[in-house]
């Protein structure tokens, strides 16, 4: 009878397992699919963060010219869905801000929105960008719109 118990115990122990597989599985491919972005217009709502694109600033050299970028540049990277696969690269988009600034800049990077955990709305900007729409870093993340230059 105890050789059951354990078998029991052992079985159900497995099916527990393979039923939290299949739930992290199944989460898995639901983030991908909220990798997608909203749809680019002329007002694009977004989330502006702060990012270092130079070297020793935390990540690698930019996705589209595989260099390192000064963060007197005003540049940024676009969630997954955003950067669409490059065809982005070396564009200018224009960034406004709450407060009635604007300002243009060049994209130079991906913000990762299926591996790395970039949110599927953010556009990671320079702190040139930050400076030229004269927002507080320390905020940390500012909803903004942008669009196409």
């Amino acid at each position: 009878m105890a050789t059951a118990n354990k078998a029991f115990v052992l079985l159900s122990l497995f099916v527990l397992i393979s039923i939290v597989c299949l739930h992290s599985s199944i989460a898995s491919v639901a983030g991908r699919r909220s990798a997608s972005s909203p749809p680019v217009t002329s007002s694009t709502p977004g989330l502006l963060t702060l990012n270092s694109f130079a070297s020793g600033g935390g990540s690698g050299p930019s996705a589209c010219d595989e260099r390192f970028h000064s963060n007197d540049e005003k540049i940024v990277a676009l969630s997954t869905g955003w950067f669409a696969g490059g065809s982005r690269c070396g564009r200018r988009i224009q960034i406004r801000a709450k407060n009635g600034r604007s300002v243009f800049a060049k994209v130079v990077d991906e913000c990762d929105s299926v591996r790395d955990g970039c949110r599927n709305n953010i556009v990671d900007a320079s702190d040139a960008v930050w400076k030229a729409l004269k927002l507080n870093e320390d905020d940390g993340i500012v909803p903004i719109t942008w669009s196409m230059a």
